[in-house]
């Protein structure tokens, strides 16, 4: 542990400590404070009396409340790119993040409440088709890059509730581009990616990329046709795959040609691209135990269904072909599904169906496989890089899942959506340093991987969540006439964490 070390004792006040020294010390080399004072001038603003925050943030906690921050959020609104901007850029320089490739997704998140009163300049609540399947709540969305080094979110942006994907992938472009520099840069992203508009701005920018094709560029009946006999096997695990044997372990394997994508208008240059075709094992299985099941369940239905004929559920054909109707959409099996609906010389409804075998070899020869796009050169990626730089997009799932996991805010009623917005950066900050603490103890202790004692007692990779709920036990004794602040009773995990990430935690405000 740099600096001070904690002096042991019994404690007569103990405030909670947790991780706060370290939040306050990476804060420092973000230069959060001198970044948010040069626009709107005001002190930090942190929560609760029992916490030690006057100790290491200098805010007294009487002075803390909803008030205070729904006025600071409302303080910071006006300068949201400016400060995610400069707080980007200093990420960027003080950690040294090599950001030439950049993974870009978006979220939804879900609010309670009318907000039909907006401020036009910031993103507006709106319905639109939320990732947690609420459709009956407005939203707001949230794009969010990481660097390929660390997984590290050094930018994100807010977005109207019903603002499309495809549209947003430019300007998100242009500002990576901006903090990227002169260096070449590396776009990955989802199939929202894939416009002719966004294809030529990338192109004109000199902006490389890489994201999968969707039915509209490439179909079904291409992957079908795909042979795997022409494909290599690519030396690639994947991380679920990771303690597995051999033999048990997904394969992949990959093949190219070129492609062209036209644009709407005929004086538009044509764009060539690389398609990479990509078949996963683990993706097959996947679509044969669904197809199966679906099947299975429908199978089922529909002999209910001819078990009931001439019931008073199913009285007639009009009865009958709706419930064959609720079967084919709700099992989803539509496509292979072929009935003849007649009537007895009782006048009771008959039922005759089977499921279409070639069409269901038809959508089968297509398991596995999916194309990705891209204009990187083949002399700097061939088919099987292309494929790995690509699988590292899970790295803004993560790190959506800590957005929503970890760092989630207790529920918390604001006015307006500047206070929306403005909140939205609070968290992603946050999320920037949780991401740059995970990287940073996984720097220290390179080359190995764990990091002793961390889960349970046991040996575990160093991730975010571990590292902050390792410190959240830490406790402080604040100063007492003559005597110092006191850490008392610190494990040895705690020690070697704050070592590892050269934090001082007597270093108070």
């Amino acid at each position: 542990m740099g600096g001070r070390r904690a002096r042991y004792g019994v404690p007569s006040v103990e405030k909670m400590l947790g991780a706060l020294p370290v939040v306050a010390e990476f804060g420092r080399r973000l230069r959060l404070r001198q970044i948010v004072d040069a626009v709107c001038p005001m002190r930090e603003v942190s929560t609760s009396a029992v916490w030690a925050v006057p100790e290491v943030f200098g805010v007294a906690a009487s002075t803390l409340g909803d008030d205070r921050i729904g006025r600071a959020l409302d303080a910071i609104a006006p300068h949201l790119d400016h400060v995610v901007g400069s707080v980007g850029a200093t990420a960027i320089e003080v950690f040294g993040l090599d950001v030439t490739r950049m993974h870009w997704d978006m979220t939804s998140i879900s609010l309670h409440g009318a907000y039909e009163q907006v401020d036009a300049e910031l993103p507006a609540p709106r319905f639109g088709h939320p990732k947690d399947r609420r459709p009956d709540l407005k939203q707001v969305q949230t794009g969010i890059a990481v660097s390929g080094d660390g997984g590290v979110p050094v930018f994100h942006r807010a977005f109207d509730g019903g603002a499309g994907e495809v549209s947003q992938v430019v300007p998100a472009m242009q500002a990576l581009q901006r903090l990227a520099g002169p260096a070449r840069m590396l776009m990955i992203g989802d199939s929202k990616l894939v416009s002719y508009p966004n294809l030529a701005a990338m192109a004109t920018a000199k902006v490389a990329f890489i994201a999968p094709a969707s039915k509209n560029y490439v179909s079904a009946e291409v992957l079908a046709a795909q042979d795997l006999s022409d494909a290599v096997e690519v030396d690639y695990v994947a991380a679920r795959d990771a303690g597995k044997d051999a033999a048990r372990r997904g394969t992949w394997h990959v093949r190219e040609d070129v492609m062209s994508v036209a644009g709407p208008r005929k004086r538009d240059p044509v764009l060539m691209l690389r398609r990479v075709f990509v078949h996963s094992s683990a993706r097959a299985q996947a679509a044969l135990t669904a197809r199966t099941k679906k099947l299975d369940r429908a199978r089922n239905d529909l002999d209910r269904l001819v078990r009931g004929l001439g019931s008073r559920h199913y009285p007639d054909q009009p009865a009958v072909a709706a419930r064959v109707a609720a079967i084919a959409r709700d099992r989803r099996v539509a496509a292979y599904l072929r009935t003849d609906i007649g009537v007895d010389e009782q006048g009771k409804p008959t039922l005759a169906w089977s499921f279409d075998q070639a069409a269901i070899d038809a959508e089968a020869a297509g398991d596995g496989w999916y194309a990705l796009l891209t204009n990187l050169d083949p002399a700097e990626a061939d088919a099987a890089e292309v494929l790995r730089r690509y699988k590292a997009q899970e790295a803004v799932e993560r790190r959506y899942q800590a957005l929503k996991g970890p760092l989630a805010v207790a529920p918390i009623f604001l006015k307006n959506n500047r206070r929306i917005a403005a909140l939205i950066t609070v968290i992603c900050v946050a999320l920037l340093i949780f991401c740059l603490v995970e990287r940073e103890v996984r720097r220290a202790i390179a080359p190995a991987e764990k990091l002793d004692d961390l889960y349970v007692g046991r040996p575990a990779k160093p991730t975010g969540r571990l590292i902050f709920e390792a410190l959240d036990q830490l406790r402080l004794i604040p100063s007492r006439s003559n005597d110092p602040p006191t850490i008392p009773r610190p494990g040895p995990l705690q020690n070697r964490l704050l070592d590892l990430l050269n934090v001082d935690p007597l270093r108070l405000a």
